[in-house]
């Protein structure tokens, strides 16, 4: 093999690293979104059964006290905590767009499915610090926006024991080792954790609330079913394939293979077959690249 054939192969090897890197970036921003929908279209559904076997949904939002006027939310009963990976309720936040469902879990197919509870957390609506993490820029990016949260923005959380209103009242930027700031408190308040700035996790952008509101649901299938009849919990939603060398390997060495397959059939062909080649050969290419940035993905160390 002469050294300009050498020089040729690693020149192609070479090329094709630099599209694929210059392709992952992009999957990251938006192409993680894509999974991260399907999630919670599924976490969407298995939130409304799971309501349905509540009771009845409040229709009205929680009012917010006159102003100077002390009024003391209630708050809802100590239930069981939630197994990962399920869904326990909705957060909304009307100043930067966002209602989306959280999860039980801040693993990372938790995250990449939602915002996700701190485990050993209070649930939203109970006496305590409910402490609540999302994406910055990847997975749909729910806490994109957070930094624009100014003192008094509500947060609402509906679970299945209620709706609950927060009052967003300061924010601070931490190390990502500062778990003091989801530690317990005295209050019922609620903790919202991302990574900070944009597309670095060098630090963590916490906003900090307090409960001002809340309608609770009076149901005995919220506070553990009806006695002798218990509501059977609803499976957790797979939010994202978990870490697997094999599986990435295997689609990387596909992503090879087929770029290969695409090369030699573009040499042997000539006019509107090479062109034909080519582009269903790219698409097809394109479509396996996507599976191999899915398993690699989570490899990675944390996304932002």
């Amino acid at each position: 093999m002469s050294f300009t054939t050498i020089r040729m192969a690693v020149g192609r090897v070479v090329l094709v690293g630099g599209i694929l890197i210059l392709l992952f970036i992009p999957y990251l921003l938006w192409g993680t979104g894509l999974q991260t929908a399907r999630s919670q279209s599924l976490l969407r559904h298995q939130f409304a059964v799971e309501q349905h076997r509540a009771g009845p949904v409040p229709k009205r939002q929680p009012a917010v006290p006159a102003k100077g006027v002390l009024v003391v939310p209630q708050l809802a009963p100590v239930i069981p905590e939630p197994a990962v990976g399920t869904a326990i309720g909705v957060i909304t936040i009307p100043t930067i767009g966002v209602s989306m469902v959280v999860v039980e879990g801040t693993g990372e197919a938790q995250l990449q499915a939602g915002p996700g509870h701190y485990p050993g957390t209070p649930l939203p609506g109970h006496l305590g610090n409910a402490a609540i993490a999302g994406h910055r820029t990847t997975y749909l990016h729910p806490f994109y926006d957070l930094n624009a949260l100014m003192p008094g923005d509500p947060i609402t959380v509906e679970t299945l024991q209620g709706i609950f209103l927060y009052h967003m009242t300061s924010s601070e930027a931490v190390l990502p080792t500062d778990v003091a700031v989801v530690g317990p408190t005295a209050t019922p308040q609620l903790t919202l954790t991302t990574c900070n700035p944009r597309y670095s996790a060098s630090q963590r952008l916490v906003i900090h609330a307090v409960l001002v509101a809340s309608i609770l649901v009076h149901s005995p299938s919220v506070t553990g079913g009806t006695k002798g009849h218990p509501a059977p919990p609803l499976p957790a939603v797979s939010a994202a394939p978990g870490r697997s060398w094999p599986t990435a390997i295997l689609w990387g060495l596909a992503v090879a293979g087929l770029i290969t397959a695409i090369w030699i059939g573009a040499r042997r062909t000539r006019g509107g077959r090479r062109a034909g080649v080519l582009v269903v050969g790219l698409i097809a290419w394109l479509a396996v690249v996507f599976f191999f940035f899915t398993a690699l993905a989570p490899l990675l160390p944390a996304s932002f």
